[in-house]
């Protein structure tokens, strides 16, 4: 079965468990069959607590099997069990399978199930049993079979959908992307320290801080008639400053967050207004984002839904999803700290180095890619700095990002407020400059519309396919163009984000091209240099050894996590706000680990595994470099 036969034993298994939103889970029910002996266990929560480990084989000889597994690993996480040495995640398996067509049921197991023509449990009852699960115990005696019932049923379920599916795997590659999946259940498990208190007020004086800001800021725009942004008020005040904004076929302003956040970027005067209209567009703020009993940020960082393999966490839910102003309500507990990472442009440096531009790769490599583009293009003297020619580099920075993401001279032109003549020259100038990177780009957008797919370094692919197939969507140049730098750029951010965890680094979360970590006051520095030499490592292995640096932001507790475009804002809610009352004196601060903050350290222990022995990919290694 393409592989599997060099595993002793497959242990195929689900769990059932219950987890408010920003809680940890409880444990219900865990079944798992071994799938050539047909052995079977069926565990109910008490005997799951008292286990120290799994009740399977989980060495490198054993491969576990699950349907988006980072589930059933926030179970391990939850009674303190190891990981298993091979994994592997149908979800993600499927997901890689169908990424860019729609499945006709979803990619749900039973999704998966009905697209491989298996027989699959009927949605209502599927439904009902979930649902059981949610609300929690206590359970009777009937309910506690049906549930078991209903997790076995899952297993046998997943017996089928594993040899229907391993023709299509590669295994090496789905072995990777199962070693993720532990990652994602850590991550979730650990979350992100929040101010709870500051929470607490400002959701409870929000209505009165809503009003008080709009009165605020709206002088300085006079666009709000009452608490109604009024379209008519606000393109007078354009025109009054010479603004340009992009238009709708309609001959209407173009009002969608999207533009607003490109056109505060390029005429900075409208940011605040921008950061207005989103806190007020957001009438759920703080009630959705889920917060756990102690205080951390806990919710599915969503891997592989995005058709780059990029995680998809719900803006809601998640800390960095909603407005940047609301992100200062993170903050380390007494006695920690917390440090955000981000490689340095890393768009960039995929592109130079998978490309081989020699001249992109010297600009990436000068330690400030946009300006040395201006300087390469002619646009600067060769002595230009950051402070002397500004201007010039944002203009040249707008255009290096917009090449990445696939854009045309007309969003560029919205982007940076300028003609789209002039848009346009600063993209024949990345072409002038940069032949062998857009060679390179459209050689791959070539590839995958004569073969029908693209993929990455470690083999995660985009179907794309003729517009006569409503199974595979008509290539999108954009799209396509895009995926290379983007979808290889996901795979560093997540080998990266394994290191972390396998070495014992306390990570909380991944944004976008960036990681947060935390860890005692003391011991932060230390932890930075192991957090910057594993991003170090994720990116010489997906770079054929190019290597990308990190930048860091620490912040000690009191102090709290700042994000400078919403530094402004946060500072003028809080100021409306007024002072929080004192929740609880510092020392009785109850900790993510249940420990008082006078005793409190970070959860040290981390599990560095044996490296893939026997399967393709073998630069990938734990521990190599």
């Amino acid at each position: 079965m393409n592989g599997l036969e060099s595993f002793e034993e497959i242990w195929c298994a689900d769990t059932e468990y219950s987890a408010p939103a920003g809680h940890r889970p409880t444990p219900i029910c865990l079944v798992a069959m071994e799938l050539r002996s047909g052995r079977q266990l069926r565990l109910w929560q008490d005997q799951l607590a008292r286990l120290s480990a799994p009740p399977f084989r989980t060495d490198r000889h054993s491969l576990f099997v699950a349907y988006a597994a980072a589930a059933e690993f926030s179970i391990f996480q939850a009674l303190g069990w190891p990981a298993p040495d091979r994994t592997l995640d149908l979800f993600f398996e499927f997901r890689a399978m169908t990424n860019g067509i729609q499945p006709p049921s979803g990619s749900s197991l039973l999704g998966a199930l009905i697209y491989h023509g298996l027989p699959a449990m009927a949605v209502v009852e599927k439904d009902s049993m979930r649902q059981l699960a949610i609300r929690g115990g206590p359970f009777t005696d009937e309910e506690r079979e049906s549930l078991l019932t209903y997790c076995a049923e899952d297993v046998i379920a997943l017996t089928r959908l594993l040899p229907a599916m391993m023709p299509r795997i590669d295994l090496g590659c789905a072995l990777l992307r199962g070693r993720y999946a532990w990652t994602v259940a850590a991550m979730e498990h650990r979350g992100i320290p929040l101010d709870v208190p500051t929470f607490e007020h400002l959701k409870t004086r929000w209505l009165d801080v809503r009003s008080a800001l709009i009165a605020e800021v709206d002088q300085r725009y006079h666009v709000f008639e009452g608490t109604t942004f009024k379209r008519n008020r606000f393109a007078r005040y354009l025109v009054e400053r010479g603004i340009p904004w992009p238009m709708l076929e309609s001959g209407q302003l173009d009002l969608a967050d999207d533009t607003f956040r490109s056109q505060s970027k390029a005429h900075p005067a409208v940011a605040e207004l921008r950061e207005l209209r989103v806190a007020l567009g957001q009438m759920r703020l703080f009630e959705n984002l889920a917060i756990g009993p102690d205080g951390r940020n806990r919710t599915s960082i969503a891997p592989f839904r995005a058709s780059t393999g990029r995680n998809q966490p719900s803006n809601a839910k998640f800390i960095f999803g909603p407005s940047r102003w609301l992100r200062s309500l993170i903050r380390p507990e007494p006695g920690m700290a917390v440090a955000y990472l981000d490689y340095i442009s890393q768009e960039i440096a995929v592109g130079a180095a998978l490309s081989e531009d020699a001249a992109m790769l010297e600009a990436y490599s000068s330690g400030d890619f946009y300006l040395s583009f201006a300087k390469q293009a002619g646009a600067v003297p060769a002595d230009a700095t950051k402070a002397t020619h500004g201007e010039a580099r944002s203009l040249f920075k707008a255009a290096a990002l917009a090449v990445m993401y696939g854009m045309g001279p007309e969003s560029l032109a919205q982007k940076i407020g300028k003609p789209t003549a002039a848009a346009a020259e600063l993209l024949t100038l990345h072409r002038r400059m940069y032949p062998q990177f857009w060679k390179w780009s459209q050689a791959a957008v070539d590839r995958a519309t004569l073969t029908g797919q693209i993929q990455t370094v470690f083999g995660w692919r985009l179907r794309v396919g003729p517009s006569t197939d409503p199974m595979r969507p008509a290539a999108n140049p954009r799209a396509l163009s895009n995926f290379p730098v983007q979808g290889n750029a996901a795979e560093m951010l997540r080998l990266a984000c394994c290191l972390m965890v396998e070495r014992g680094i306390c990570l909380c979360a991944p944004i976008h091209d960036a990681v947060m970590v935390e860890g005692p006051t003391d011991e932060i520095e230390n932890m930075v240099i192991k957090t910057r030499a594993a991003m170090a490592e994720a990116s010489r292995v997906v770079l054929r050894g190019f290597e990308i640096g990190a930048d860091v932001k620490i912040v000690r507790h009191p102090d709290r996590y700042v994000d400078d475009a919403g530094a402004a804002f946060w500072n003028t809610v809080m100021r409306l706000a007024g002072p929080a009352p004192e929740i609880a004196k510092a020392d009785d601060v109850v900790h993510h680990d249940g420990r008082s903050s006078s005793s409190q350290r970070p959860n040290r222990s981390g599990l560095i595994r044996e490296s893939f022995k026997g399967v393709s990919f073998s630069s990938i290694d734990r521990g190599s470099t």
